[in-house]
């Protein structure tokens, strides 16, 4: 009997759509169609209540990547309206695939538990965003999903204490992650997954792995691990302009680990019987029958 939980893919399309609701239609085709993953995830910022007027009047960090003069026109420029997120979401829908967001600040996590996605996430930067964490307990229903990239054990202890006070934190889904893009494996820390499955996973929903390193040998360890929510970004072309392009999978890759987890899904179990009837046939032919 196989005691593992399916495997659950998220291609993270986040803003590697360009800003162009066509790109962005094109990623969720492809990521159902061709790549048979069970989800897409894009993100949603107010970008004059997350950043200070500092932070969005200054240059890009990388201005090779930027879509703008300052690090806030540029994060405008790639930001869908709450309506563009209606049609993403109607259009997810029309197609058989699950339609989610990761929110960056409490105005955007508003606009989007309006839409009632299946869950909504919060990235490892804004998981001590506590007034926006109170509000979607108070207010939205479904699963929220929580990186803990650059968290400390106290903090993620902090934070599954506090869904638990809200009565939430079955609601709750835990992903082990290491904030860099791309990440080398000698940082990617799989075995933390062990440490929140030892600690959290009779309080929480399920435990998650988001990664941001290269292949997808990787996820496929995550998932064996135990976490069997595995996401990942994902883009059409991984030398588009863009931060996030040169650490996501494009199609085929994407394909390729939607298609092998779900194989070692399958393969994880124990043998029903000493002699499996597909190996009776070869011991009736093959061994030694002096012995």
């Amino acid at each position: 009997m196989n005691t593992y939980k399916k495997p659950y893919v998220i291609a993270e399309i986040g803003c590697n759509h360009k800003g162009d609701m066509n790109i962005a239609k094109e990623l969720i085709k492809i990521a159902k169609i061709f790549s048979n993953a069970d989800a897409v995830k894009f993100q949603k910022r107010n970008n004059i209540e997350l950043l200070t007027e500092a932070q969005y009047n200054a240059p890009h960090p990388n201005p090779s990547n930027s879509y703008g003069e300052t690090y806030g026109a540029h994060r405008e420029f790639l930001e869908f309206d709450v309506h563009q997120h209606a049609e993403l979401k109607a259009y997810c829908e029309e197609i058989g695939i699950t339609y989610s967001t990761s929110v960056w600040d409490t105005t955007s996590a508003k606009e989007i538990t309006s839409l009632n996605p299946e869950f909504i996430k919060i990235p490892s930067a804004c998981n001590n965003n506590f007034d926006m964490l109170t509000w979607l307990c108070e207010n939205y229903k479904g699963e929220i999903h929580i990186s803990t990239g650059m968290t400390t054990k106290n903090e993620t202890d902090e934070l599954v204490t506090f869904f638990t006070e809200k009565g939430r934190n079955k609601d709750l889904v835990l992903y082990n992650c290491t904030s860099g893009y791309p990440v080398p494996f000698e940082d990617v820390c799989l075995l933390d997954i062990n440490l929140l499955i030892e600690k959290y996973s009779d309080k929480v929903k399920h435990i998650g792995f988001s990664g941001h390193h290269l292949g997808i040998a990787v996820d496929i360890a995550a998932f064996t691990l135990g976490a069997n929510i595995i996401e990942r970004h994902y883009t059409i072309d991984r030398t588009w302009k863009g931060t996030d392009h040169a650490a996501s999978l494009e199609p085929e890759g994407l394909r390729k680990l939607c298609r092998d987890v779900r194989a070692v899904h399958k393969a994880l179990t124990f043998k029903s019987q000493d002699i499996l009837p597909i190996e009776q046939v070869q011991r009736d032919k093959l061994k030694n029958q002096k012995v």
